[in-house]
């Protein structure tokens, strides 16, 4: 048999407080956990904030495809005008920042394949050299030499028979400004 004996008195006291304690507790807790710099990915800002004009220069194409260039300076000023933390101008007067860069290298390899050994997904891979810098000091912001993106591409029996360069091109592009302009937002 089993003796259950009662808790001293000032224990007593002290668990009655427990419960008004509580949403002080819960307040603190909220408080400390604010304050731990966790944020949205995407979403960060670590450009001065005088930077609200950008030119973009048109991107140098350096590799052998037709149209990578252009097809980066267009989904690049698109992510800037998405993010709504930037006004594009047409030139360089007038702005406070320039973006610029060459597209030195695009790729396609194939990565998986079905049985009959065609690809069903190549990775996409595209390399730039970038600046981003003020032009009242012509002082470099963020820069990045040797910018590398990859993306697997998956063909369907749909689309295994088109040429798929321009459709890659353009997918790649995208993506690419995606990361791009989220590392430059948040000084990566």
């Amino acid at each position: 048999m089993r003796r259950v004996f009662p808790a001293p008195a000032s224990c007593r006291r002290a668990l009655g407080l427990v419960p008004a304690l509580l949403p002080v507790a819960a307040v603190a807790a909220a408080l400390a956990l604010a304050g731990c710099g966790y944020a949205l990915v995407g979403r960060g800002n670590a450009l001065p904030p005088d930077i609200r004009k950008v030119y973009i220069k048109p991107i140098e194409n350096r590799t052998g495809h037709q149209r990578v260039d252009q097809a980066v300076t267009l989904a690049i000023g698109d992510e800037m005008v998405k993010r709504q933390r930037f006004t594009l101008t047409t030139t360089r007067e007038g702005a406070d920042a320039e973006l610029s860069g060459a597209v030195v290298g695009f790729g396609a390899t194939p990565v998986t394949f079905d049985q009959a050994g065609r690809a069903t997904a190549y990775e996409l891979s595209l390399t730039a050299s970038m600046v981003f810098k003020r032009i009242s000091d012509d002082k470099v912001i963020w820069q990045n030499a040797s910018y590398n993106f990859r993306q697997n591409f998956p063909l369907t029996a749909s689309n295994a028979f088109v040429d798929l360069e321009y459709s890659a091109i353009d997918q790649a592009a995208k993506a690419f400004a995606q990361t791009l302009v989220s590392d430059l937002l948040e000084g990566f």
